[in-house]
């Protein structure tokens, strides 16, 4: 089954017309948006073979002033977009492109490509403006596939992640604030969100390519934030605001 979806949720009738080649021999040019050095080179090499996959990585950028910069610079046809990012993450990213997304000529596109699948991530991001979610689980070829979908206009998903978009949409109120909630950063509400289901320290820090040190400071600082004293506490806390 493909990763990606369109905005019902359905695997898209179309696909490269080789595996990984670019549709029709088109191009497209794209930026990567992601601070981990590692996982950006693992994309370009997966997928930035021009000449088979019709993808041109024409920029890079590990945090927010780095992306609006090569952003302005370059002016790519999409830019993937890691949700977490130093200096206020992907809607901030969004938020300072705004004026890119909105050239009815020569449109900057986003689509979000994280390795959270939580829903406010998901409806954060879209509210800002990206045109799809998909997650780093995603294959290669799917990933190309998503990338000239997003470039055309379509809305593209991971499957299950439509829905949160679509639950959400489909209410005209806006969603409550959780005053304790937005005390946390990015960071720290995703190691709050691991810890919640169930993982060690090590883990998190593999997962998140971060060291257990710093895994061990973000939780301290979660647990002040939210008066709580342990993780068992915190695991309640999560649960009740359905964060798991």
């Amino acid at each position: 089954m493909s990763d990606a979806t369109d905005a019902t949720g359905q695997a898209g009738a179309e696909g490269p017309e080789e595996p990984g080649a670019g549709k029709g021999g088109r191009r497209v040019r794209v930026v990567l948006v992601d601070d981990h050095r590692m996982f950006r080179t693992g994309v370009q090499a997966e997928i930035g073979r021009t000449e088979t996959t019709g993808v041109e990585v024409v920029g890079e950028a590990a945090d927010v002033e780095q992306a609006v910069t090569v952003i302005t610079a370059t002016r790519p046809e999409v830019v993937l977009l890691d949700v977490h990012l130093p200096g206020g993450g992907g809607v901030e990213v969004l938020r300072r492109s705004a004026s890119m997304m909105a050239d009815a000529e020569n449109p900057v596109r986003f689509l979000a490509l994280s390795v959270s699948d939580a829903a406010e991530d998901v409806i954060g991001v879209i509210r800002g403006g990206a045109r799809g979610y998909v997650t780093k689980t995603i294959t290669g070829t799917d990933l190309v596939d998503s990338i000239f979908r997003v470039q055309d206009g379509d809305a593209v998903f991971s499957p299950r992640l439509a829905g949160f978009v679509l639950d959400a949409f489909a209410s005209t109120d806006a969603p409550p604030v959780d005053e304790d909630l937005d005390r946390l950063t990015q960071r720290e509400r995703e190691v709050l969100r691991l810890i919640a289901r169930g993982y060690a320290y090590k883990e998190i820090a593999k997962q998140l390519f971060i060291s257990v040190k710093t895994v061990e400071s973000h939780v301290s600082a979660v647990l002040r934030k939210l008066q709580l004293s342990n993780r068992h506490e915190l695991t309640r806390w999560a649960t009740a605001r359905r964060l798991v």
